[in-house]
């Protein structure tokens, strides 16, 4: 595992290129059981996962530094304050991760659709538990597909991930929690421009 989070890191920021439009795909019955936020773009989002309720001492710092539109974490919160510190930093979306029980109000996953000039753009399927290694689990795929999205966020294994399994775009920002093992303490950067340019990168 560190032998892959260290090859993986190598990789820490891809420029996806122009996004495939959602326009074509905006009409197509989708599940309506995935709450939906939808957020106006150009606009940059922090991605975090994994706080297990101890935020890095410098993760707030960082944040305030990047300046984000919005924040969205990718489960395993641990203490819901921490969700009421992000928010103090810009808008937060989050999803339930696996010890995330006592947080019933917060969905297992979400959509995120980002639009651009009122226009469909980019739509996130977000939740926790998405990878097997490098590949994205079944479920996630067929949960991702359902729902027309073109990127897939998730946490979970603390490895900071950024790939593709087919058309989708495989994003894991990595723990900004305690430490795992000797894997680093990173959060995501996911950044939309006014052409549809698409980035991510690791902090």
């Amino acid at each position: 595992e560190l032998r892959r989070a260290h090859e993986l890191l190598r990789r820490t920021a891809v420029h996806a290129g122009p996004v495939t439009t959602m326009a074509a795909r905006s009409s197509r019955r989708r599940s309506t059981a995935i709450p939906t936020t939808e957020l106006a773009g150009p606009l940059r989002l922090a991605v975090v996962a994994d706080t297990h309720s101890r935020p890095h001492r410098d993760c707030h710092r960082l944040l305030r530094a990047h300046a984000p539109d919005a924040i969205v974490h990718a489960g395993d919160i641990g203490a819901l304050t921490v969700l009421d510190g992000l928010a103090e930093i810009a808008p937060t979306y989050a999803v339930r991760g696996n010890i995330d029980g006592h947080g019933p109000t917060i969905p297992d996953a979400r959509v995120i659709d980002i639009t651009l000039a009122g226009a469909p753009a980019l739509r996130i399927y977000l939740t926790h538990i998405a990878v097997a290694g490098p590949k994205l689990r079944a479920d996630a795929v067929r949960a991702a597909e359902r729902e027309h999205a073109s990127v897939v966020i998730c946490g979970h294994s603390h490895v900071p991930f950024i790939g593709r399994h087919g058309p989708l775009l495989v994003f894991n920002p990595g723990s900004v929690g305690p430490r795992r093992f000797q894997l680093p303490i990173t959060f995501g950067l996911l950044s939309l421009s006014s052409a549809g340019q698409l980035d991510l990168q690791h902090v």
